[in-house]
């Protein structure tokens, strides 16, 4: 593998001042306990902000700085005052990240939060431009940087790139509300794997790419422009030793040498053996969920009274942009929560509520999580919560329960968790009392299974498989490279071509010659591929046809008086050149009144939907449908089919958006090889875009050129990836 580069908002370090010299911290968490040994191992570097103000310190401790990180294979990003403030404290915190968690009433549109975004994402893809290679690696993180994969790719497309998003992707009727939506997504597609904590986030990702662009999507594959994009879910894990370990170390630790808090809980507990202690930590965020908890934990006490004096909420609230109005009234209620449950349950020797507004220190965590009986995490919306999986991985003695909002990414892994409705007091009030009232066995059990989970699948494990993913995608773009009809493999065809004394060239017309059209009858040849066509066909040794599924009456019209052959209806017609419509087969269509009030009636269920009538065939189109409900329709539509043409000799034929129901037995293969008949080709070349256009590949002799239009999967032997591409390659054989 070639270097693979981390970029993310933030490096993996921040600057401590302290000293006369500025100093590197190493930052804990996921991302930079995960990311550390990836970009080291692949020799590549970390891009991101240092997190200083760039217009407050002056060059020569700027260039210090970034001599300090380069030896840690950082290389910075420097943003001034006004950047943080417009791209940071506002594009991306209050737009995308009151959206995306859905609390739209809280979203600022401003166009300069929106411009500075664009500005400060090209300043990252310029730097990953400056120090990438051929063939390099990228991994792209989070929403502050959608932008930064289609910067990249425009300008080096032999960058393999992957971006993981550590936030929910909206469902697409909240993603709708972002004036700037296609920009986004289009910064997505930039890259070649696209990751999400969870398959409901990748769901919605893929449903936003295909009403908004209507692209192609086969399972987690997005077929854009010639490229094979992959969406997955990779859910984001911990550094579980650390946690099991430091955990360990806390329960070892002689008295003596116990820190304050250690000590503190410790002392809750002598005070009486029966105590519990419930734990909640949260930054403090709107999208947490905090004083929903605190009202809950309020109705379990007035519901459970035998529990007011033996029951404590630890609840930790880490300061998070404070200067934002939200966020402040966000306190308040909080504390006026906690104020309000301690004056109605507290006493001189019990408070109900302990609330700490602060950062705490990695170990003090830890015995947090060690002492405390409940985990309460219930976020009303969360990307994933690695509080939740730390808290797991604290306990060492196999007991504790974890009560989880079914909100969290996390969730998904935890099943053994009481998994609550954040909204819903009375359940979570209830809640706790079966947390605190759980027999010892199942704690065993549910902890135990758990554990095993997250063990296995690490921060490690995770970045692991996004990198072999990564690695995936690449092969599989070299795989349609490989078919992909390069200026050697065109020299080649062209050159069997000129020595040819016949020459039979087959081509599809929608989606090959011309791109598909709402309306069918509106896709009728522009002035350029008449002339393409005409000049085709003017060749003394070609024998030009046209072979298509539609009606022999709009194309007869649209080629009359052309020097071309026309097969229509997959193989039903035949018109030669300057004769009459022939038959190529004895169909019938008899069937079709039993099968036509079918198709009406999911028009009428299918807004933008319409049956198109041949002669031996009719069609269901949805393309000017809702691309999610038409897709639904038509598996419905043919199962229904299915049932129904037990007595008929029917097939069904998927083409692009639509449904058609004709005879059995005919299909553009055996049309193709009657045509052919005595003709004595010596050179045969056939191309098209759908999967009725496979019957074609398959059926021609063995040493015909076969060509597929887009990046599917194919018998065919080349690629091309769209009508403009097919229509560039035509003229080449003029």
């Amino acid at each position: 593998m070639e270097k693979l580069h981390i970029v993310s908002n933030r490096l993996p370090f921040s600057i401590n001042f302290d000293n006369e010299e500025p100093q590197l911290e190493p930052s804990v968490g996921g991302l930079a306990t995960g990311m550390n040994s990836v970009y080291k191992d692949f020799n590549g570097k970390w891009i991101g902000w240092p997190g200083i103000v760039s217009d407050t310190k002056s060059k020569e401790e700027l260039d210090y700085i970034d001599k300090l990180l380069l030896k840690e294979g950082c290389d910075s990003v420097h943003l001034s005052e006004q950047e943080v403030e417009e791209f940071y404290e506002g594009f991306c915190n209050n737009t995308i990240w009151p959206l995306f968690h859905y609390f739209a009433q809280y979203v600022d549109f401003h166009s300069e939060f929106w411009d500075a975004y664009i500005a400060v994402n090209q300043k990252f893809a310029d730097k990953v431009l400056e120090i990438s290679e051929e063939g390099d690696y990228v991994w792209v993180h989070d929403y502050q940087l959608m932008l930064v994969p289609e910067m990249i790719k425009s300008k080096r497309p032999d960058i393999t790139i992957g971006f993981f998003l550590h936030i929910p992707f909206p469902s697409y009727e909240v993603f709708r509300i972002l004036p700037w939506r296609n920009e986004l997504l289009k910064g997505l597609l930039g890259a070649d794997l696209i990751g999400f904590h969870t398959y409901d986030y990748e769901r919605h990702f893929l449903s936003s790419v295909r009403r908004l662009f209507g692209y192609e999507i086969i399972f987690n594959e997005i077929h854009i422009e010639g490229r094979i994009i992959l969406a997955d879910a990779f859910p984001m894990g911990i550094d579980y030793y650390k946690f099991e370990q430091a955990a360990r170390h806390i329960h070892q630790t002689p008295v003596k040498e116990r820190s304050e808090v250690h000590l503190e809980l410790e002392k809750y507990f002598v005070m009486d053996a029966d105590r519990r202690l419930i734990l909640s930590i949260d930054r403090l965020d709107y999208s947490k969920g905090i004083p929903n908890r605190l009202r809950a934990f309020s109705k379990f006490l007035e519901l459970n009274p035998q529990y007011v004096g033996k029951v404590t909420l630890v609840m930790l609230a880490v300061p998070s942009r404070n200067n934002v109005i939200y966020y402040q009234r966000l306190k308040s209620e909080v504390e006026e929560l906690v104020g309000s449950i301690n004056g109605l349950y507290g006493s001189i020797n019990y408070t109900p509520v302990w609330y700490f507004y602060r950062t705490m220190p990695f170990q003090n965590l830890v015995e947090l999580y060690s002492m405390s009986d409940v985990a309460l995490i219930t976020p009303v919306r969360d990307g994933m919560n690695l509080v939740a999986k730390e808290y797991i991985a604290s306990r060492i003695n196999k007991t504790g329960v974890m009560v989880l909002s079914e909100m969290a990414g996390v969730v998904k892994e935890m099943g053994e968790a009481i998994i609550i409705n954040p909204n819903d007091e009375d359940e979570t009030a209830n809640a706790i009392l079966q947390a605190l009232e759980m027999p010892y066995d199942e704690q065993l059990k549910r902890i135990d299974a758990m554990q095993k989970r997250l063990k296995r699948y690490d921060v490690y494990k995770w970045a692991k498989d996004f990198v072999s993913a990564l690695k995936r995608v690449n092969r599989l773009q070299k795989d349609f490279l490989a078919k992909k009809i390069s200026p050697k493999i065109n020299n080649e065809i062209l050159d069997s071509y000129n020595k040819a004394s016949k020459r039979a060239i087959f081509l599809d017309y929608d989606g090959t010659l011309k791109g598909f059209m709402d309306d069918p009858q509106a896709a009728s040849p522009d002035s350029e591929l008449l002339k393409l066509i005409e000049s085709l066909a003017d060749k003394e040794k070609n024998v030009l046809t046209i072979i298509s599924g539609r009606d022999k009456e709009t194309l007869g019209k649209w080629f009359e008086g052309k020097k071309v052959n026309l097969i229509c209806e997959h193989g039903v017609w035949l018109r030669r050149e300057g004769g009459d419509w022939e038959m190529l087969i004895n169909a019938s269509n008899s069937w079709m009144p039993v099968i036509r009030p079918v198709l009406e009636g999911y028009v009428d269920r299918t807004p933008g939907s319409f049956v198109e009538e041949k002669n031996y065939s009719l069609v269901w189109h949805y393309r000017r449908a809702e691309l999610e409900l038409g897709e639904m329709r038509g598996k419905e539509l043919r199962d229904e089919l299915t049932e129904l043409m037990a007595n008929h000799h029917l097939e069904i034929m998927e083409g692009n958006k639509v449904v058609e129901v004709k005879s059995g037995g005919i299909n553009k293969g055996s049309a193709a090889n009657k045509f052919l008949m005595n003709m004595n080709a010596d050179f045969i070349m056939a191309i098209g875009d759908d999967w009725t256009d496979e019957y074609l590949f398959r059926e021609l002799p063995e040493s015909a050129i076969t060509i597929k239009v887009g990046i599917k999967h194919t018998n065919a032997s080349y690629k091309l990836e769209t009508t403009d591409a097919v229509r560039k390659f035509l003229e080449s054989f003029i």
